[in-house]
């Protein structure tokens, strides 16, 4: 069975109606919406409403970590253009989801941490299924999918407590093929060589690994990583790539 994986969307476009091209079964890990881009502080949401000088300012606070001066700035930003925040994120958003479900095709689906999952239903096909904290066969083979990322300064829209992203990956039981959007809690795979900084990986996740050992772990979430593919056991976890920048599927023969 040959699979197309994909994460890390963030509005690309481009080839993105042909990332099935050849495949048994297509899987998207999520992170769709681009509301800020730290390599281009031109475009995103945050630049289409703010633009691009006030964006770089922000994203040189959020860099450095200065994430309470950077919510103070944001505040500012809001109060001067007015209106209900989220009623305009929102919409921004579900324009991003139109076009983007639109474009991609038939498969299974799970939530990034930067994604709006309540604005899905709204823009899915009836071909497009989500799969969050449960599994799916297909084709013989059993795939469990854990959406979401776990929290952090960042704050960024889907991301939950530990306990529950555990009771989620907990529920699966033993599969064949573990999809998530982001990594366990192995450095290798949570280290991005260009941001310069360890990004959250899940020690839920890597309990899993060790304790049911599938054939494949795939995720998403870190852009740069460290290494893309590590071995535990005789499990081989993948990150399938940065979409927005590969403009490209991963593909692997099962």
């Amino acid at each position: 069975m040959r699979i197309n994986l994909i994460s890390d969307v963030h509005l690309q476009t481009t080839g993105l109606d042909r990332v099935g091209a050849g495949a048994d079964l297509f899987i998207c890990l999520g992170d769709l919406v681009l509301f800020l881009d730290y390599e281009d502080p031109g475009v995103g949401i945050f630049a289409d409403l703010f633009g691009a000088q006030n964006t770089r300012r922000y994203i040189r606070m959020r860099t450095r970590r200065e994430f309470d001066d950077a919510r103070a700035f944001g505040r500012e930003l809001w109060e001067s253009i007015g209106g209900d925040p989220w009623q305009v994120i929102s919409e921004r958003v579900g324009e991003q989801y139109a076009e983007l479900f639109t474009a991609m095709p038939a498969g299974l689906f799970t939530y990034g941490n930067v994604d709006l999952p309540a604005l899905w239903p709204r823009h899915m096909r009836a071909d497009q299924q989500v799969v969050d904290g449960a599994t799916e066969t297909v084709g013989g083979v059993q795939f469990g999918f854990v959406g979401g990322g776990l929290q952090t300064p960042m704050r960024t829209p889907f991301e939950i407590p530990d306990s529950e992203f555990r009771s989620k990956v907990e529920a699966l039981g033993p599969a064949d093929v573990l999809c998530s959007h982001i990594p366990p809690a192995v450095p290798e795979s949570c280290y991005d060589v260009v941001a310069r900084r360890m990004e959250r990986g899940s020690q839920a996740l890597l309990d899993y690994i060790v304790e049911y050992q599938p054939r494949f772990v795939f995720h998403g979430h870190v852009h740069q990583p460290l290494a893309s593919r590590v071995t535990i056991g005789r499990t081989q976890v993948i990150n399938v790539g940065h979409y927005r920048n590969s403009k490209k599927p991963y593909v692997i023969d099962l």
